[in-house]
């Protein structure tokens, strides 16, 4: 059936009586040089196929984390029609959990799925691009990223270490984590030994806890030998998953170094560069799906999974309220500090704390009193 038009930038072209039909003609019957000879040239779509490695920092095991760069690559297939193709390695299979920064700068690999705060020890502005403590919600850093000056400044900042950043997944707030003992104070943190994830654990360094930076596949084993005292992971799915509740009861909340936990896709700029502007479109799409699929199925999967941990035995306990003031002035000191020592943070920390108070002042009056309302109905 010969098209009666066909459309380029949305306006309808109809075709010549002769370029539908008869160009199909001159190719079969006259071969590409009968074509040339007519003056008709055939339409020719270029088909580069690139295929990429991507190490995550997660296991396996933890479908919904590790999932995120799956989801992007999947639909990096589609969307691509099979032209661009991303295998996507587990923690552990290409190189350690905390090695994929390293290896993408250098270009060792094309691609990693990490949280952003693993890697403050490089430099402290990492963390801003994951989760800080009292820092933005999952919304809040969405806007940040993609309507406030997130992604520019942070893209800015990795330039240094040959990366282009895209937002790939969020956690959603946390939870505080498994202790083996109840905190009924702030005296109940001193000397504590906690795996905590990233920049978090500078805070509690300054309560006088001990942090520990470990694999999510290395925290059980560490908990039940009494190796730590507690460990925070994400929330009931995973936490679930990973069977804390087994070897430390005590289920704290609200997971305050981590409002909304951001994770990040990495790129190699030279890799980056080298594609077309059709692919690199192709990454921004995918990437946003992952990133939205992530924390949609941490919203459906938690509710689920907190029941079935207090049904079997979890004690859910929020943190007293002087740890929690001693953690925010603590965690204000400390950006004081950094911002006055190091230039890369003080630049990105600026933006990010004016839109984080512009935020919580619109939050307070709609979002924040509306879900007080429903949460203190009958559903």
């Amino acid at each position: 059936m010969v098209p009666s038009f066909f459309t380029i930038r949305g306006v309808n072209i109809a075709p010549h009586p002769t370029s539908v039909l008869q160009r199909r003609a001159l190719v079969k019957h006259a071969g590409i040089a009968g074509v040339l000879a007519t003056g008709v040239a055939p339409v020719v779509h270029a088909q580069p196929l690139v295929r990429w490695r991507l190490a995550s920092s997660f296991p396996k095991s933890l479908d919904t984390i590790y999932g995120g760069a799956e989801i992007f690559a999947r639909h990096l297939k589609v969307v691509s029609g099979g032209r661009f193709e991303v295998s996507v390695h587990a923690a552990g299979e290409l190189m350690p959990a905390f090695a994929v920064v390293d290896a993408v700068q250098q270009g060792a690999i094309e691609a990693v799925h990490t949280a952003p705060y693993y890697f403050y020890g490089k430099n402290e502005t990492f963390a801003i691009g994951g989760a800080i403590p009292f820092g933005l919600n999952s919304r809040q850093m969405s806007a940040w990223t993609f309507h406030g000056n997130g992604l520019k400044l942070m893209r800015e900042f990795y330039a240094g270490y040959n990366i282009i950043n895209f937002a790939c997944g969020n956690t959603g707030a946390q939870m505080g984590g498994w202790f083996r003992k109840e905190i009924k104070s702030l005296a109940d943190m001193k000397g504590l030994k906690m795996r905590i994830g990233g920049f978090g654990g500078k805070v509690l360094e300054r309560l006088g806890s001990v942090p520990q930076n470990l694999p999510g596949g290395e925290i059980y084993q560490a908990l039940e030998k009494g190796t730590i005292d507690a460990a925070e992971w994400i929330g009931p799915y995973d936490d679930q998953k990973l069977g804390f509740n087994k070897v430390a009861p005590n289920y704290y909340y609200p997971g305050w170094w981590e409002g909304g936990l951001q994770l990040d896709l990495y790129v190699n700029q030279k890799a980056y560069d080298a594609l077309n502007t059709e692919f690199k479109s192709m990454v921004d799409i995918a990437s946003a799906a992952a990133h939205v699929d992530m924390q949609a199925k941490y919203d459906a999967r938690n509710p689920v999974a907190l029941k079935q941990l207090v049904g079997s035995g979890a004690r859910l306990r929020p943190f007293p309220a002087d740890v929690m003031n001693a953690a925010f002035k603590e965690s204000m000191l400390l950006y004081a500090a950094l911002s006055d020592n190091n230039p890369a943070w003080a630049k990105v920390y600026a933006d990010y704390a004016r839109f984080r108070g512009d935020q919580n002042l619109w939050f307070r009056f709609a979002k924040a009193t509306f879900d007080r309302f429903m949460q203190g109905q009958k559903l």
